[in-house]
């Protein structure tokens, strides 16, 4: 199982982070120990003194793949969740400033939480595509798209993200078609999405919840 994160697929999130955008999906990977699960507790780890959260949409790959077109990525999966990939800020602010690779600040243990749920594309409503129109696209087939979803994350109650998966830069579709050209895609993979605009630190004594269309589905405390 390979976690895929994607970087920089928002505007207003480049924007903040004095980011350009990309010509193509700039993606970066994480290790299965970086898995944060069932709402388990965050904490915060000693070598880092600021710890950001980013909120994003997951997609969970059904089959394999790869070299995928997009127009046939659709096919790839047919559930999403959330995530919250934790950077470890300062520890990447160094290594780019010198040149080099920021796995430290990204790969670390339990770095990437993940909802306990993940809800069928076709439970959001809509009817997003059947196994009887497995080659049909769900805009072919009137559905509700991927690209038509919103998320929400608070920290202590507040609401610091809001996302709409609309405003991607790159589509799921087109970042599982880039991927793919180098990435073999296999049955659990995770592919986390981008994160929109609102960034910020976490502390011990905080806590984090999230929800995806209106579905609570993060919800947890940093310690």
């Amino acid at each position: 199982m390979k976690i895929i994160c994607t970087a920089k697929n928002y505007g207003a999130h480049n924007a903040e982070m004095s980011s350009r955008a990309e010509e193509t999906p700039v993606f970066f990977m994480k290790p299965d120990t970086a898995l944060l699960r069932n709402n388990d507790p965050f904490y915060v780890p000693d070598f880092s003194a600021q710890v950001d959260y980013e909120c994003e949409l997951v997609v969970r790959i059904n089959r394999v793949g790869r070299a995928i077109a997009p127009k046939f990525a659709h096919r790839y999966y047919d559930e999403v969740g959330l995530g919250i990939d934790f950077t470890a800020r300062d520890l990447q602010r160094e290594a780019k400033a010198a040149g080099l690779p920021w796995e430290a600040a990204k790969a670390f243990d339990r770095s990437a939480a993940l909802s306990a749920e993940f809800i069928k594309l076709a439970d959001l409503g809509n009817g997003w595509a059947v196994p009887s129109a497995e080659f049909a696209s769900p805009v072919e087939l009137g559905g509700r798209t991927v690209q038509d979803l919103r998320f929400e994350m608070t920290l202590n109650g507040e609401v610091r993200q809001r996302g709409y998966t609309g405003e991607m830069i790159f589509t799921v579709d087109e970042i599982i078609a880039h991927v793919s050209r180098f990435v073999t895609l296999k049955i659990g993979d995770l592919i986390y999405t981008g994160t929109p605009a609102g960034v910020g630190r976490v502390q011990p004594g905080d806590r984090i919840a999230a929800t995806l269309e209106g579905r609570t589905l993060l919800d947890f405390a940093i310690k």
